[in-house]
């Protein structure tokens, strides 16, 4: 009976994974067909395939201007924020400031503030600021919109390192930046990972900030795409397929490579498995 129900649970865990996994299997094929083949009123799922859509995509040089503009701002920013929820977040953890949980909260707020309701006056600050369409703005935006979860999941992680390394290594002489980055940093290194990679998704899919305040010398791949949607009167359904297969791509690679880092993630440390 116990097997039966583990075979249960289990056919009921791939059933709901195939449901979430179909829209992406569906826009993969859906960029190997023609344009004939894509409108066909009746959905062909066997079908000649063909590169050319994606050869297309890559070809122009927009879209790569775009893919490597996201790259950029995805990797800094996220880096930028890392480092900076590090030493926030082992400030909270070890030497614990009053009124620190209402600190968390209120930095974890910021998170919790829907897009549409802090555009408006982003626009009005970069506008007057002249960041509008500048790189350093906008790195500096995501990076800030990054740190409060970043902080959140490393306190976890710090959290659950004994103070008694630090102690023991004060009494040894060692520095407060020695400690921090060769005895700490090391064991929080899942939780660094994790941080990166929720972190890198956010800021990889972000659109509403970029098409506001972005320009032709920031605009990543969403903008690109909900820009360039539109080709000889129609939507451009094979551009759309293409590219959203190709800015797929590096995000499912670096969730498949570090996945089991994600779980530890997102219990904020509380669960660490194997890693």
């Amino acid at each position: 009976m116990a097997t039966l129900r583990r075979q249960a649970y289990h056919a009921l865990l791939w059933l709901i994974a195939l449901v979430f996994f179909a829209p992406v299997f569906w826009i993969f094929l859906s960029s190997l067909k023609t344009t004939h083949q894509l409108l066909a009123l009746t959905p062909q799922i066997f079908f000649a395939p063909t590169t050319a859509n994606l050869v297309d995509v890559v070809n122009r040089p927009s879209f790569t201007q775009q893919f490597v503009h996201s790259l950029v701002m995805s990797v800094i920013a996220v880096t930028i924020a890392i480092v900076v929820a590090f030493l926030a977040a082992y400030s909270f953890s070890r030497f614990k400031p009053a009124g620190s949980d209402f600190l968390m909260f209120l930095l974890l707020s910021v998170r919790m503030v829907p897009a549409a309701a802090t555009i408006v006056p982003l626009y009005l600050m970069y506008s007057a600021f002249g960041w509008k369409d500048n790189m350093i703005g906008i790195i500096l935006f995501y990076a800030m919109f990054s740190i409060p979860f970043s902080l959140w999941i490393l306190k976890g992680f710090l959290d659950g390192v004994s103070q008694r390394f630090d102690e023991t290594a004060l009494m040894s002489g060692a520095g407060r930046l020695h400690i921090m980055f060769k005895i700490i940093l090391p064991q929080v290194r899942p939780g660094l990972i994790a941080a990166f990679i929720f972190n890198f998704i956010f800021v990889w899919n972000e659109y509403l900030f970029n098409y506001i305040v972005g320009g032709a010398n920031t605009n990543n791949v969403p903008v690109g795409i909900a820009t360039g949607m539109y080709s000889s009167g129609g939507v451009d359904w094979t551009f759309i397929a293409s590219a959203t297969t190709i800015y797929m791509v590096p995000i499912i690679v670096m969730v498949y490579f570090f996945q089991r880092y994600l779980l530890v993630g997102m219990t904020f440390g509380t669960v660490r498995g194997e890693v």
